[in-house]
């Protein structure tokens, strides 16, 4: 538990510093980047990510965006979110996946994802990704990120594994191959 504390008492010194929030040093790469954990310390994490909102800042503005809060927007929005649990048990999980992808989609996501104006200093949160697997991959997600928010810095909370090429939810599932990241720590 110590060394999850650790490393989340080093991102706000992270988010603060003038290159990350301009996104330099990146090789005219976008600036996103994972805070990668283990799984079961999920709950520390949420709990400090609120904290750090919480906490004003003259030096960044933390703009959250919590993928599984979208995709029940998204659903309620289509009015199917009602449905779901009956729609699951007559036509099957793999169903169910494949029609709630067709709904819920990386544009869906984007367009609730999208805010203006981007300001100096906006810092992108990036949370919820564990909570809506497998309705919507990271990798995914972040390919279609590039674009809307190449202008300020994205970080990705993510509960599992990631070594600048590979993400792996929950330290199990292969969520796929990511090369245009960066290890926020």
């Amino acid at each position: 538990m110590a060394d999850i504390k650790r490393e989340l008492d080093r991102i706000k010194g992270r988010i603060s510093d003038p290159n990350f929030l301009s996104n330099k040093g990146l090789s005219n790469e976008v600036g996103i980047h994972v805070f990668k954990y283990e799984p079961r310390y999920e709950l520390t994490v949420r709990n400090y990510i609120e904290r750090l909102i919480n906490t004003p800042s003259d030096d960044f503005r933390i703009i959250e965006r919590d993928m599984y809060k979208i995709l029940l927007e998204i659903l309620e929005e289509k009015r199917v979110l009602g449905t779901i649990p009956s729609l699951e048990e007559k036509k099957g999980k793999d169903y169910l996946l494949a029609q709630l992808q067709k709904i819920a989609t990386q544009e869906a996501f984007l367009t609730r994802m999208k805010y203006e104006p981007h300001q100096c200093g906006d810092v992108l949160f990036l949370t919820g990704v564990g909570k809506v697997y497998p309705f919507m991959r990271s990798h995914k997600m972040l390919d279609s990120m590039q674009q809307a928010f190449s202008d300020v810095p994205i970080v990705m909370f993510y509960p599992g594994e990631f070594n600048g090429q590979n993400l792996i939810l929950f330290d199990k599932f292969h969520d796929g191959n990511y090369y245009r990241a960066f290890n926020l720590l």
